[in-house]
């Protein structure tokens, strides 16, 4: 399938272990209009050699090399900055793609009429089993959004032309993907999402940014200062009686949707 070209948003800093599946199941899509902008973030391992691999063999990969460790924000937004496409479109360098991802995505979006989409999609460990899904609602508001983040940053586009411009992340170290779809949020007020799952995210057990829930407390309060413009009293409150009652019952969710998912397989 062609349509209006994609870019695909791609962050990496010491992927060498995963980030090769990755651009595959980006090159691999059934939509083949797309660019894959990725900004590596001072990585010491393999990655650039396994970068500059793909660069030779495919014109749709472009990469850009940081002198400096600056965090997925920056490497993402300096990937936006370069973006050409209509739809923005995120991948890290840890989850992958079902081939026909794109296509199904972007013939929503046209569908709905909509300039935000988010997909299901199915949690793997490190060796690559399945151990879980989390399946979306069939849309999500920004009511819905400020409760906590229920879209999967590697299942998100965001369409350039419905929305007026491009929008970046802001400069929050954590938490910066859910600041983002609250900024979108905030104007198109709706995101249609697809509830069959069309990637697949890593869980990492330990030592990723989210592994140490109870640490991103302060950075979750801050989103709600920094992006909604609540006072500090409003903001720690919403975190009390808004994100946390959302998140464990999202968590709740994904334990039983995952269970009967491994079961029936269904």
């Amino acid at each position: 399938m062609y349509g209006e070209l994609v870019s695909v948003i791609m962050p990496t800093h010491n992927s060498s272990q995963s980030l090769a599946a990755s651009i595959e199941s980006v090159l691999g899509q059934t939509y083949q209009n797309l660019e894959i902008l990725i900004t590596d973030d001072c990585s010491t391992d393999s990655t650039c050699e396994i970068l500059k691999s793909f660069v030779d063999k495919d014109s749709r990969v472009n990469v850009e090399y940081l002198n400096e460790n600056y965090g997925p924000a920056v490497s993402r937004n300096k990937s936006i900055e370069r973006a050409k496409g209509r739809y923005i479109a995120f991948c890290d360098s840890d989850d992958r793609w079902f081939p026909e991802k794109l296509e199904k995505q972007i013939r929503h979006m046209d569908k709905h009429d909509c300039a935000l989409c988010s997909t299901s999609y199915l949690i793997c460990d490190e060796e690559g089993e399945i151990i879980g899904v989390n399946y979306s609602p069939s849309h999500l508001t920004l009511k819905e959004m400020k409760r906590d983040n229920k879209i999967g940053c590697s299942t998100a586009i965001y369409d350039i032309k419905r929305l007026g411009h491009k929008y970046y992340m802001p400069a929050l170290r954590k938490r910066q993907d859910w600041a983002l779809f609250l900024n979108i949020l905030k104007d198109c007020q709706i995101c249609y999402c697809l509830t069959e799952p069309l990637a697949y995210y890593l869980h990492h057990s330990k030592g990723s940014v989210s592994s140490n829930k109870m640490s991103l407390i302060k950075y979750n309060v801050n989103v709600y200062e920094t992006v909604l413009g609540y006072s500090k009293l409003k903001s720690w409150l919403s975190f009390f009686f808004l994100f946390l009652p959302s998140y464990l019952l999202k968590r709740l969710k994904i334990k039983r949707d995952s269970r009967r998912y491994l079961k029936d397989g269904v």
